[in-house]
């Protein structure tokens, strides 16, 4: 990620993940873009993820991607449908509940790999509020956003929840290397 976004270009951003969900819960095509008309930032692959609240603050959704593979604006455009819609932990939204929903969008710098030599060292090396955190066993693999230090601001705590979300034992990580990456976020979101 070399440019931080504009004002402009976030709002745009936010704008069509909205209007995106909109349509989708109605059944409708996503929004037409014609990249051609986009800034270059928009323009660029980029990973993302998008995040939906409800009115209590609640998580409604959440889905991306750790690693760009098409531009900005088609990944926010995909991945707020997703939200929305194919987030196997909640029930798909409906039509009459995007006017409550709080959207939030990250955008990932490329993951790098994170070396450590026993796992004690591990919560050590990461960076709270800071580190996006990708822990991968074998065929598993879950990441928490660095939004998620808020939540869980203790490493060993953080760790642990990360390894639940994958699939495995909470304590996994104090058990055997993993292989770990991190990546950091330029997070936006609308007005409250």
């Amino acid at each position: 990620m070399d440019t931080r976004l504009t004002d402009d270009e976030r709002a745009f951003l936010l704008r069509l993940a909205r209007q995106s969900i909109e349509a989708a819960t109605q059944g409708m095509p996503p929004p037409e873009l014609d990249l051609t008309q986009l800034t270059a930032n928009l323009r660029a692959e980029g990973a993302t993820f998008v995040t939906l609240t409800d009115a209590r603050g609640e998580l409604r959704g959440c889905i991306g991607a750790l690693e760009a593979y098409q531009p900005l604006a088609l990944d926010v455009r995909e991945h707020a449908v997703a939200a929305a819609l194919d987030d196997y932990r909640f029930q798909p939204v409906q039509a009459d509940e995007v006017i409550r929903l709080h959207i939030e969008i990250s955008r990932l710098t490329p993951p790098q790999p994170l070396n450590y030599d026993r796992p004690e060292e591990l919560p050590e090396r990461l960076r709270p509020g800071v580190d996006g955190v990708i822990l991968r066993d074998g065929f598993r693999r879950a990441t928490f956003l660095p939004q998620v230090w808020e939540k869980l601001p203790d490493a060993q705590t953080f760790l642990g929840h990360l390894c639940q979300k994958m699939g495995a034992a909470g304590d996994l990580w104090r058990r055997k290397l993993l292989s770990v990456e991190i990546y950091q976020v330029e997070e936006f979101q609308e007005e409250k």
